[in-house]
C-alpha cells in the first residue's frame, strides 16, 4: 500500500471535494476501499454502538442507475434558488467562487454513474428522533470523514454529496437496502488526475471564533 507524503495538518487541509479530477477510468482495487473503510471504522460514535453498515457500489448497471437519480437530483438543484451559484450571485468574492462549484456539481451530476466506486455509509435508525439528531448522525458522520481522509493518504478522491436523497427510496429498493438503514451521504470514488490539491478560501477565523459567548 502506498500512500502519500503528507503531514497531518496537510491531509485535513487537503482532502477536498473532487469532481472534475476524478479518474473516470481508472480502476480501483477493492483491498483499497477495504483498507480506507477498516481505518473509518476506528471513528467515534454514539455510546461505542457502531450502528453503521458500508455499502460499496461497483457493480457497473447499480452505479449507472444510481448515477441517473444523481443526475435528475442535481437537475432540480441546480434549477432552483437555494443552488450556491444562484445564492451567492451578487456577492463580488463569494459569487464567482460559487459559481465554479455550481459548474462542478453539473459536471459530476453527468458522470456520476461512471465513477469507478460508490460508497454510502448507512446508520441502522429504526425510527428517526423527533428532537435533538445530532447523537444519531454524530454515530456516522466521523466516520464518513475519516474514509475520505483515508483515502485522500492513498491518492484517491472523493466527494460528500447528499443530493441522491433526494431519491432516498429508489436508491435503497435499488439496492435492497433493509427498511430500518438510512443512508447518510454518497461518496463517489476514484484516483485522482494529479494530487497536488491546496486548502481552499475559507473566512478569517475572526469573523467565525466566538470566545466565551457570542
Amino acid at each position: 500500500m502506498t500512500t502519500l507524503d503528507l503531514s497531518p495538518d496537510e491531509l485535513l487541509t487537503t482532502t477536498r471535494t473532487v469532481r472534475k479530477r476524478l479518474d473516470l477510468d481508472k480502476p480501483i482495487p477493492l483491498e483499497l476501499i477495504r483498507e480506507c473503510i477498516e481505518i473509518a471504522l476506528q471513528a467515534p460514535s454514539g455510546s461505542n454502538r457502531q450502528s453503521w453498515h458500508w455499502l460499496v457500489i461497483t457493480d457497473a448497471e447499480k452505479r449507472a442507475a444510481i448515477g441517473e437519480y444523481y443526475r435528475l437530483a442535481v437537475e432540480k438543484y441546480l434549477a432552483g434558488s437555494g443552488a450556491a451559484g444562484k445564492l451567492f450571485s451578487d456577492d463580488p468574492v463569494r459569487g464567482p467562487v460559487q459559481r465554479r462549484i455550481g459548474d462542478s456539481v453539473a459536471y459530476l451530476g453527468e458522470r456520476m454513474g461512471q465513477v469507478p466506486v460508490l460508497v454510502i455509509p448507512c446508520l441502522e435508525a429504526r425510527s428517526l428522533p423527533a428532537g435533538n439528531q445530532a447523537g444519531l448522525w454524530g454515530s456516522i458522520l466521523p466516520s464518513a470523514w475519516s474514509y475520505m481522509l483515508a483515502a485522500r493518504a492513498r491518492g484517491l478522491g472523493t466527494a460528500w454529496t447528499t443530493l441522491h436523497m433526494r431519491y432516498e427510496q429508489e436508491v435503497g429498493e435499488l439496492l435492497d437496502l433493509p427498511e430500518e438503514m438510512r443512508q447518510t451521504v454518497l461518496i463517489p470514488t476514484a484516483y485522482t488526475i494529479g494530487t497536488d490539491f491546496k486548502p481552499a478560501p475559507r473566512q478569517p477565523l475572526d469573523e467565525v471564533l466566538h470566545l466565551n459567548s457570542w
